[in-house]
Order: C-alpha cells, then structure tokens, then sequence
C-alpha cells in the first residue's frame, strides 16, 4: 500500500510539471512567431506610448498637407487673404499717407503718383518690391526703400544721384550725374552752373574725365565744357574762350593736361587771345591765333615754353 501511494503521489506531482512544461513551450512556439518588424520596433531605444505619439503625428502632417494641397488647388489662401486684406481695410489700415525722405532736387510729385497709384491700397497686399523697382526708374533715384508705418502710412527713404554736368546731344541737353546717367531734361534759360559736355556718348565718358580732370586740379574752376571727338578723346573748353585739344588715350591725355597746366602756370596761356592749344602731337605745341592776328616768330613763342616745339597758325580751321 504504501508503494502504490508514493507513485501515485509522485504520479500526482509530476503532473503539475508536465503540464506547465507544456505550457511553456506553446510560449516559446509563440515568441518564435514574432514579426521580424515587431523585433525591430523592440530594439528601438523608445517607449512604446513615445512611437504611437510619432505615429499620430505623421498621420495628422499627411492630413494637413493633404488639405493645405486642396486649398491650393482650389484657390481658398488667396480668398482668404484677399478678404483678410478688404477687412484690414475697412479697419483703417489703408494707405492714405506717403512720407518722402531724402529729396532735394528731384520732384517729389512723381515719388508720390508712383506710392498712390496702386489700384488695392490695402496695406497687407501693398507690395513692396515691386513699388521700389518702380521708383528706380525715375532718373534722379540712385536707390530707394519703402516701408511701413501703420495704421496707413508708407515711408519713402530716396538717395538722389548728384548731377555733375549737361549732356548736349541731338538738340538736348539733359542734366547727367558721373555715370552718365539722366536726370531730366533742362531749358538753355535755365542751364545750372555745370560743365556742358557735348557729343555721341559723352554721357558715359563723364567718369573718365572727371578722372582726366583730377590730374590737374587747378584747371577745373576754369572748366566750361568738353566736346568727346570721334569717340575717342577730348576737346576742353575753358571759360576764357580757349580750347585744348587732348590726344588719344588715357595716360597720354593725363599726362598732356598736366604739362598744359604747368605751362599756364608758368606762362598763362589762358586769357591771351589764343583760340587753341592743340596738343595731339606729343612732339608739337600747336596755337592758333584769331584771323586778325598775324602771329610772329617772338610773339608765338612768348606764347609757350622754350622746351616746346611751337608751330602757330591764324584761323579757326583744324591743322
């Protein structure tokens, strides 16, 4: 008797054992099952509640670009601005003032046709580049910009160009800043007291001979024009009457303008009576006298320095 009870008590405890074998291995049988994705997500260094957070808000930026694509495709922003702009409006924020800062030669009026004469004054859809480029085809306008000060106020910051000559070309005579660039046109009545350059593209040479002139300083008070020859170099008029005939090129008229005014300053040339001084030839100091002076050896050579080499003429025809 006491056999059959220790086996079947040990029957009894084997059993438990078998089973919960047997339940652990339909576990591992499922942990085998596992998706390779399921591993993955595992062996990321986040919680599970920081991925479902993630997941959200990837479905909600897909959603919202779907429906700001939408409202693209129909036209709903511009709408929206559109009668966001007409409210602003309505609220007093409407362009109707300009303050214009910065001018003093030019004509403030065309500064403010330009800032007033947009068809939607509102000042949300005010478009400020496109108002600023407009304002730098007015001539006298070097730069310009344009801001604004609410409820409805635009403010005009204008740098005017500085007008250093009048350009005379095909019966004209427009007032030029250095770069050749015009300004306006001005009436003979009414000529500022600047230098009158003359001749085909002799706007764009100003800057040049701006530069020329500051090789000799001392002539440009005595400045009254230049003539721009043959598109290749200068005649200088001077307020005495005289003219100076520079040869071609750059460092060669330089230099040629720099002897000429030591020359006056030694001898003074300007005021004589002489028409030209004509200084082409780097080997020749060419003067030519009125048509009723009949010039001498002596009297043409006080004229000039000895050093020079002196050839004069009477008339005013070329040599």
């Amino acid at each position: 008797m006491s056999d059959a009870r220790i086996r079947r008590g040990g029957t009894s405890r084997l059993s438990p054992r078998s089973t919960t074998a047997s339940r652990g291995g339909g576990r591992g049988r499922a942990l085998k099952k596992q998706s390779r994705l399921d591993r993955i997500v595992a062996a990321l260094p986040i919680s599970n509640e920081t991925l479902q957070r993630l997941a959200t808000w990837g479905i909600v930026l897909v959603v919202g670009g779907v429906a700001v694509a939408t409202s693209m495709f129909f036209g709903l922003p511009a709408m929206a601005r559109m009668e966001f702009a007409n409210a602003t409006a309505k609220a007093g924020f409407e362009v109707a003032k300009v303050e214009v800062h910065g001018v003093e030669r030019m004509d403030e009026l065309a500064v403010y046709n330009i800032a007033l004469g947009q068809v939607d004054r509102s000042m949300v859809n005010v478009d400020l580049p496109k108002l600023r480029g407009d304002l730098m085809t007015l001539g006298w306008v070097k730069d310009a910009r344009v801001s604004r000060r609410l409820p409805d106020t635009l403010v005009v910051d204008i740098v005017e160009r500085q007008p250093v000559a009048v350009w005379q070309h095909a019966g004209q005579l427009r007032l030029i800043d250095v770069t050749g660039a015009v300004l306006q046109t001005v009436a003979a009545s009414s000529m500022p007291d600047l230098p009158l350059v003359v001749g085909p593209n002799a706007n764009k040479q100003t800057a040049r001979l701006s530069q020329l002139l500051e090789a000799a300083p001392a002539l440009k008070p005595v400045l009254a024009g230049a003539t721009w020859i043959g598109d290749r170099r200068w005649d200088l008029r001077f307020q005495s009457g005289e003219t100076l005939s520079l040869p071609e090129g750059e460092p060669e008229a330089a230099a040629a303008l720099v002897n000429f005014a030591r020359m006056d300053g030694v001898n003074r040339l300007l005021g004589r009576g002489i028409i030209r001084f004509d200084m082409r030839d780097p080997d020749k100091f060419v003067l030519r006298m009125p048509k009723d002076r009949t010039p001498k050896g002596d009297d043409a050579k006080s004229d000039a320095p000895k050093e020079a080499k002196i050839a004069a003429t009477n008339g005013d025809g070329e040599v």
